[in-house]
């Protein structure tokens, strides 16, 4: 489960591979939690350095995608507490969002996606990390430092929200 690393590859080596095979995915899920490509961009790169970082204490008892998304969602929300945060107006476009295919998103998949960036940062955690990358309920909540029940509860309350959302209906619970 841990970093598969041949014994002359350096931490370098290593990065670029982790690069390569997981920066798409981290730049979707950074870009739609911050709802900006550069900022995303951004956490990105910090995420990849900090891994790099890191690397000699990555115990391997998460996949290497799980522990950089974990970085990278800690990262995501330290850019959102901060000031610049804050006085800046992020209005991504969704031709801006990087998507799994090359085909063209359906109006159904930029409705959904549109809707999930509304949500609160604590429900579009969940709902990236279940539908979007396919986590199982049990490491998500290990990722996010939850119960199982808070991380339940939390995509429940999501699809709820979704629903209300893309209905065109008035949801006025947090």
């Amino acid at each position: 489960m841990g970093m598969i690393q041949a014994p002359n590859q350096t931490p370098a080596d290593r990065l670029d591979q982790m690069v390569q095979q997981y920066e798409k995915d981290l730049l979707r899920i950074c870009c739609i939690y911050l709802r900006d490509r550069t900022a995303a961009e951004d956490v990105v790169q910090e995420t990849f350095l900090k891994a790099f970082r890191s690397m000699d204490s990555f115990r391997g008892e998460s996949s290497e995608k799980t522990w950089l998304i974990r970085i990278a969602i800690n990262c995501c929300r330290d850019y959102r507490r901060s000031a610049w945060y804050r006085y800046i107006d992020f209005r991504v476009s969704i031709d801006q969002l990087p998507f799994l295919s090359s085909a063209p998103p359906s109006d159904d998949h930029i409705a959904l996606t549109m809707a999930i960036m509304k949500l609160k940062p604590k429900y579009m955690e969940v709902v990236l990390l279940y539908f979007y990358e396919g986590y199982p309920i049990k490491e998500i909540a290990k990722m996010l430092n939850l119960t199982e029940a808070a991380v339940s509860s939390r995509i429940h309350k999501a699809k709820q929200k979704l629903r209300t959302e893309l209905e065109g209906g008035e949801d006025d619970e947090n």
